[in-house]
């Protein structure tokens, strides 16, 4: 049997699916044309991921193996491999995902693994065989089935390197050197820390998780969204290593990554939630000076502004950020979801397009999630409480530093004061929020 390995967000040798298959084998990692010529040359993604398919490459050479790195589209670059029997990959669900692999498909026989979640799309059914809509009974089905599900490591099989070229990308038939400025990127000065030690410090501080992850200035959360988003860790070994545990409390963390599977299997089964809502017609306001002033962090709003800020220096923003952010942006400013969720995924390192989609339909209310659309997050009410001292907001907006924190959680002193090189809120939020629901009702 002669393969493709066609490794793509499963960017490590340890418990990587792909290599139980042996044979005559072709390693492969393609840089997507389709996707990178739409981004700017600083994206802090392809940093990271060129990072990690170099590492991949090492990794790859001292089993014997080797990782052949292409640049193009990937129906081209698939066109000119003759002679092999099938390309082994695993699935992703999102739209041009799901395009891209089934004209693959129709080129060479096409194996999916399931690496990136821990249950297959069609794993966690309903007794009449449709997919759950609601998240608590899905866990529950869910967490029934992790208990009988096999999670051990997977085995290496013996391989035989096909002979060809491996130096250097392939960028349109000719050999280039394996730098980033080939790629059309310039290198982001980004933090890459180890997944296992990330994996290995949360775990001495899960006990922390359920009360704490949301406060901003603890050290509560995982860390490992973007290690799960690309691959550089596996799912399995961050089970593996919660179930190891005695005596912790691990099962608000487990819930969580299985929230991560929901909204994954919620695309797979109901692809229009993309770009389209779920419910409501009520699909926001285009308004072009609000949405600059959010994507310039000068809504006036210091939580909102912070997160922002954050996200455009970092690639990150804390969690419960994001879920403030999204509240404001959907019913403060009333603009369209896909707008925002366009700008998280332009900068967000971990960026995953059903955490990402499901996460802003749920803040506008107009997902899948049983909550009407009358949720709305009052963001000075979220700062006082989950960033009293204003630590979180005077890091990232130093302009601010000298303002007393509960001034900052305060918008009767935010709307009436002048703050030197910061704007006053460009809504009220009562007012604002007052208007989003006359408006969700109207049109829902």
């Amino acid at each position: 049997m002669k393969r493709i390995l066609w490794f793509r967000r499963d960017l490590r040798v340890e418990d990587n699916p792909l290599l139980s298959f042996g044979g005559e084998v072709l390693p492969i990692f393609i840089f997507d044309e389709n996707i990178l010529k739409k981004l700017p040359k600083n994206d802090k993604r392809v940093s990271f991921i060129f990072y990690h398919v170099v590492k991949l490459k090492s990794d790859l050479q001292k089993m014997g193996l080797n990782l052949k790195i292409f640049y193009g589209k990937p129906e081209e670059i698939f066109a000119q491999f003759k002679g092999f029997d099938e390309v082994v990959a695993s699935g992703d669900y999102d739209a041009y995902a799901k395009e891209r692999d089934t004209k693959i498909s129709h080129m060479l026989h096409f194996r999916y693994l399931n690496d990136t979640y821990i249950f297959k799309p069609k794993e966690v059914l309903k007794e009449n065989g449709e997919p759950y809509l609601v998240f608590t009974p899905f866990y529950k089905k869910a967490r029934a089935i992790l208990a009988h599900k096999n999670i051990d490591t997977a085995k290496i099989a013996e391989h035989i390197l096909v002979q060809t070229e491996y130096k250097g990308i392939e960028k349109k038939s000719e050999i280039v050197a394996l730098t980033l400025e080939n790629l059309g990127f310039v290198e982001q000065n980004i933090e890459i820390v180890n997944a296992h030690l990330k994996l290995e410090s949360f775990l001495k501080r899960i006990d922390a998780y359920q009360q704490m992850r949301d406060y901003l200035s603890s050290d509560a959360t995982s860390d490992l969204s973007v290690d799960l988003r690309f691959g550089t860790l596996s799912i399995r070994a961050v089970l593996r290593a919660i179930f190891s545990l005695k005596g912790a409390d691990a099962e608000p963390f487990i819930r969580q990554l299985i929230f991560r599977d929901f909204y994954a299997y919620l695309l797979f089964h109901i692809p229009p939630l993309e770009t389209q809502n779920y419910k409501y017609n009520f699909n926001g306001i285009e308004d072009s000076e609000k949405f600059r002033a959010f994507c310039e962090a000068r809504t006036g709003i210091p939580i909102v502004d912070a997160g922002v800020c954050e996200l455009l220096q970092t690639g990150r923003m804390h969690n419960r950020v994001r879920m403030v952010v999204a509240s404001s942006f959907t019913k403060d400013l009333l603009l369209p979801w896909q707008w925002g969720e366009r700008f998280f995924a332009s900068h967000l390192l971990d960026f995953d397009m059903a955490s990402n989609v499901l996460s802003w339909q749920w803040s506008a209310g107009t997902g899948v999630d049983p909550q009407p659309y009358f949720r709305v997050f009052n963001p000075y009410l979220q700062s006082k409480k989950f960033d009293k001292e204003a630590h979180y907001i005077k890091k990232w907006l130093p302009e601010l530093t000298h303002i007393a924190p509960k001034l900052l959680h305060d918008e009767t002193y935010l709307l009436n004061s002048i703050i030197p090189n910061y704007p006053k809120p460009i809504v009220v939020h009562k007012e604002a929020a007052k208007r989003a629901i006359v408006l969700f009702k109207k049109q829902g």
